[in-house]
């Protein structure tokens, strides 16, 4: 199967699979400094919350990088001022905010600026291959949630692209094909961004998976015809409930299936557990620009001045949640305690 890799740093560079111009060209954009990977990742260029996780320990290295100043106080200062506008870029999800955090954690445990600057650097490459091989043990965690001659729906894109590699609920999907299982396999478009269409197609015919392209508002249809037989998505951010906040429409999903006694599955690395909010009605939601809903790519599909609604994501109650799949292993309700005993064995 085809590897991707949408993040790599080479010579002092961070290179980034440009995820707006797929699926039509693959072309990579660089960030020599942290400001362009904070743009990067305000733009979508680099999307999903394991990767922008990833982007953001580098985006911490580089502005340590680029710091001339040797008295660490002043040099921590400056290095905390930039963590502040990297955590900005995007507020959901969680990673962005839990990659900063470490990277100016261990900072604080240099004794000086030059190893500050070499140890960033170290750990952003190594959260990078971490990335990878959590994905990969998720993956084999849910490797026997998809029956033989099943079928499965994801929402959004929650595969390498999204991550370092491999992927999340993609990453679950290929742990199951990758296991000589056949099964039918279902994408949304997802819109308004068509992150299912545009990405997570893209991806299934790198890896030889077929898929079939399903209509946002299809999916409630085939769920009552018996054509799916289960859902698995990825997450922005988990409430230490379970409340999980994902794309917009990952809610319709989930109430649909509930409805139709089809399991829902959510697959995200321990990083987007976020145990300090006790349910999902504290997550920030990204509000993103209403032209997006009114264009695409520069060509006006809306009547001009037309107000849109455009939030990001979504909350989904755990009620509606099966289980989580986490590199720890599976947690399921009461999420309270199976999550609590997921964060606490990944330590």
């Amino acid at each position: 199967m085809n590897e991707i890799r949408p993040i790599e740093w080479a010579n002092g560079t961070l290179r980034l699979l440009d995820q707006t111009r797929l699926p039509s060209e693959e072309v990579i954009v660089e960030a020599h400094g942290y400001l362009e990977a904070v743009n990067a990742i305000k733009t979508m260029q680099v999307r999903g919350a394991p990767a922008i996780g990833v982007t953001a320990a580098y985006a911490v290295a580089m502005a340590a990088r680029d710091l001339d100043i040797t008295d660490k106080t002043a040099f921590m200062q400056r290095l905390e001022e930039a963590g502040v506008t990297i955590k900005a870029a995007r507020p959901t999800a969680v990673n962005l905010m839990w990659a900063v955090d470490r990277m100016v954690g261990i900072a604080n445990s240099e004794s000086d600026t030059n190893s500050i600057k070499q140890r960033l650097l170290t750990e952003a490459i190594a959260m990078e291959k971490e990335d990878e091989v959590i994905n990969r043990q998720m993956g084999d965690h849910g490797k026997d949630l998809i029956p033989e001659g099943g079928s499965v729906l994801t929402h959004c894109n929650a595969g390498a692209l999204a991550t370092a590699a491999f992927g999340t609920a993609v990453g679950v999907i290929r742990a199951n094909w990758e296991n000589g299982k056949h099964f039918s396999v279902f994408n949304t478009e997802t819109r308004p961004f068509l992150q299912g269409a545009r990405l997570t197609a893209w991806e299934f015919q790198k890896l030889g998976i077929p898929s079939t392209l399903v209509v946002d508002s299809a999916a409630g249809m085939l769920m009552r015809r018996g054509e799916i037989g289960c859902v698995i998505t990825g997450a922005d951010r988990i409430a230490a409930n379970g409340d999980t906040a994902n794309k917009i429409g990952t809610y319709t999903l989930a109430v649909l299936a509930k409805e139709n006694g089809i399991p829902f599955y959510v697959a995200a690395p321990i990083s987007t557990v976020d145990m300090s909010l006790s349910n999902g009605d504290q997550i920030e939601i990204e509000e993103r620009s209403s032209d997006e809903v009114t264009e695409f790519r520069g060509v006006q599909i809306a009547p001009e001045g037309v107000e849109a609604y455009n939030p990001g994501f979504d909350v989904t109650p755990a009620k509606y949640v099966s289980a989580i799949i986490t590199e720890a292993g599976i947690a399921r309700p009461p999420f309270n305690e199976s999550l609590n005993w997921a964060v606490n064995s990944a330590k």
